[in-house]
């Protein structure tokens, strides 16, 4: 059985959380199913790369940067001590980590002087999210004792168009990208929200769109269940941060699930349904928090 796992931006919110994920995914591995995971920045991260973009645009304070720079760095810092505990995969990971921060702090320092951001510059600086903490989830699970590697979106198949901001794919190579690596026992942890171009040149889904990368991962390898873990239990009547007492829907049809979407229910992206509706996956909603 094949199953991809994804986990949204509260449930891998701190180091914490991330290993909680890492053993919610190796727990699935040890009863014999070939998993996937597909990750989305952590909490808040993606916001703060739209306002740094925005701010190395319109202020263009070179301060203002570093300050940022340094924030994330020392967040990610503290979630993979948190997540991790041998130090050797610890110091692999932090590697991972200062390579693309500085990355990063180049890039924004590039908007900056050139007081230029084109959608496919800003594409590339909100992928920093997803491609930060999926090293850290990788890393995690092998520190449980499993094998794994951390793709992006691209590398693991996903072809899109060069519409920047929201792509959409025209080429999934997923299946010949990932399955291997599942016959090798392999955990690959993709990038959600991120596509490539068949230059290479990274793309995104738009707000959200970890749910469709993980859809369209699914599709790819013709997944037996796509899981979207995230801090509610399933679909419910009403938003339970907001209203109480609010009931489970046990279960829809996809045309039902689609409507839900295109009409605000943030429990899943709009886009999430087509890829699975069209292979006849079936889609469950899962708490992170009780799995």
């Amino acid at each position: 059985m094949v199953i991809v796992m994804k986990f949204g931006g509260t449930s891998i919110g701190d180091g914490k959380k991330i290993r909680n994920v890492a053993k919610i995914i190796t727990s699935k591995k040890r009863v014999d199913k070939d998993i996937v995971a597909v990750t989305s920045a952590m909490t808040q991260i993606t916001n703060s790369l739209v306002n740094i973009s925005k701010d190395a645009l319109d202020v263009r304070d070179i301060d203002k940067i570093n300050n940022f720079i340094s924030k994330i760095k020392e967040k990610h810092e503290e979630a993979i001590e948190d997540a991790i505990e041998k130090e050797t995969i610890k110091n692999d990971v932090k590697k991972i980590i200062y390579a693309l921060i500085d990355e990063l702090e180049k890039v924004l320092i590039g908007v900056a002087y050139l007081g230029e951001l084109t959608p496919k510059s800003k594409d590339y600086i909100l992928s920093f999210g997803e491609r930060l903490s999926a090293p850290i989830l990788s890393g995690a699970i092998r520190d449980l004792g499993y094998h794994s590697i951390y793709l992006t979106g691209g590398e693991a198949g996903i072809v899109t168009d060069e519409n920047y901001g929201c792509a959409r794919p025209i080429k999934l190579l997923v299946k010949e990208r990932v399955l291997p690596l599942l016959k090798e026992g392999i955990i690959p942890v993709i990038t959600g929200f991120i596509g490539g171009t068949e230059n290479g040149n990274i793309t995104t889904f738009g707000r959200g769109g970890s749910d469709y990368s993980a859809a369209l991962i699914g599709a790819g390898i013709e997944a037996n269940m796509v899981e979207i873990w995230t801090d509610v239990s399933g679909i419910l009547t009403s938003d339970p941060r907001i209203v109480k007492n609010v009931k489970r829907i046990p279960k829809m049809s996809y045309i039902e699930a689609m409507e839900l979407a295109y009409f605000g229910a943030k429990v899943l992206h709009p886009r999430t349904v087509e890829p699975l509706m069209e292979k006849n996956i079936p889609l469950r909603i899962k708490n992170t928090f009780e799995p």
